[in-house]
């Protein structure tokens, strides 16, 4: 099996570093990677991606049983198929939808004032840290119905979940606090979920709870599997593309100036966010039987890995690919959000992420609040940008500077 050199791992500290000085040469060199410490393959090229994602009966979900299930405490909407899965997936993306999410776009802007409040006067802010996190968990936890006063606990408790999902390997003590980190909080949802049974509301805890799937009511293990899905899907991308997206039109400022000027720009730029840096980097999939690529073969049984930050920078795809540019011509905005995206930083096919349109409508309202207040918005001085993530990626801070706003004054809406 092919590989770029002897010494290149995917998992070295030099890929990790920055992964996208090395993705022109997997798709060029090795466009089937193998990973001979964690026996896994990576598949680079926009093609070979496409085809892994959308071919679910040679790729299956399966590798989630491993990856997902033990600390999502059931089974994800991702390893469902057939009538299960578009049932349960249906209840959820019904929950993001509508008068739901008109409503959830409420709970955001309340939430982002509030966030922001303290910070305005003083023309300074960490967009992930002071903001983007805090928020992401706020109005997931307002999504679900549940007590923004636990916000701590269930990101500590998420941040668990997380790294297991998103680990290469573990150590035994680091697992251990995985599953701890999970069982806590499957323990601090079911009196939540009982509750809901006997007293449903409108939020997605309620409409989980209250859902019926073959004429039978989810069982508290569907509905906790459903709820931490959630939780997962909901705060992951959301903190991580609004930091990105500033940072991109801080670096490019004449296409800030543009969004400024025409706010109708604004989902390009965060469609070319998506593209450029798209928060999720791997999708993991399982070969059913031996598949041949055009760089070499991935056996059945194995583990093939999605590099959707590489898919999404391949010149057979996207024109420059390696310029960040909203007036992309071969991205197509208003399906930028859809099935028929171009990119694949939602996925693709069968099991595209539930939460697209949340997604964007989140990133969209919020960073049509923070554009007017933030005026003159640069990077603290001493900044030294830096991203982590092999699986999952994003800025580790992004302090930055803009004129204060007097007291008083309010986010557009």
């Amino acid at each position: 099996m092919p590989v770029v050199s002897p010494e290149f791992s995917v998992l070295s500290e030099d890929f990790a570093a920055d992964p996208y000085r090395w993705f022109a040469r997997l798709r060029g060199r090795a466009p089937v990677h193998h990973e001979p410490v964690i026996d896994s393959y990576f598949v680079s090229r926009y093609e070979d991606v496409e085809r892994v994602l959308t071919d679910h009966e040679a790729f299956t979900t399966e590798t989630l049983q491993v990856r997902a299930e033990p600390v999502m405490r059931g089974p994800v909407l991702a390893q469902m198929t057939g009538a299960e899965h578009t049932a349960k997936r249906k209840i959820v993306v019904r929950s993001f939808t509508g008068r739901a999410l008109r409503h959830q776009m409420r709970a955001i802007r309340s939430n982002a004032a509030e966030l922001m409040a303290p910070f305005l006067p003083r023309g300074r802010m960490d967009l992930v840290n002071d903001f983007g996190k805090p928020l992401a968990i706020h109005v997931t936890l307002d999504v679900l119905g549940l007590d923004k006063r636990d916000g701590q606990r269930v990101a500590a408790w998420h941040s668990g979940v997380a790294e297991f999902i998103t680990s290469m390997a573990l150590t035994p003590a680091r697992r251990r606090h995985c599953l701890d980190c999970a069982e806590q909080l499957e323990a601090y949802l079911l009196p939540v979920i009982e509750q809901r049974r006997r007293h449903p509301g409108e939020d997605l805890i309620s409409q989980l709870c209250t859902a019926e799937f073959d004429g039978i009511a989810m069982s508290n293990r569907d509905v906790t599997a459903l709820i931490i899905n959630v939780l997962a899907a909901a705060t992951e991308p959301a903190d991580k593309t609004l930091a990105l997206l500033f940072k991109h039109l801080i670096d490019h400022p004449e296409q800030l100036a543009r969004v400024r000027r025409d706010p109708e720009l604004l989902p390009a730029a965060i469609a070319e966010t998506l593209r450029y840096t798209p928060p999720v980097q791997l999708i993991p999939r399982q070969a059913q039987e031996d598949a041949v690529f055009a760089g070499g073969t991935v056996p059945a049984g194995a583990t093939v890995f999605c590099m959707i930050g590489a898919a999404n920078r391949d010149p057979d795809a996207f024109t420059a690919p390696d310029t960040f540019d909203i007036h992309r011509p071969d991205l197509g905005t208003a399906r930028s959000f859809t099935a028929a995206a171009q990119h694949l930083a939602f996925g693709t096919g069968l099991h595209q992420c539930v939460g697209t349109a949340f997604a964007r409508a989140e990133i969209e309202t919020v960073a049509a609040m923070l554009l007017p207040l933030l005026d003159e918005v640069r990077f603290s001085p001493d900044f030294r940008y830096r991203e982590t993530g092999l699986y999952t990626r994003g800025p580790v801070a992004l302090p930055l500077d803009f004129t204060p706003v007097r007291a008083g004054a309010t986010a557009r809406d």
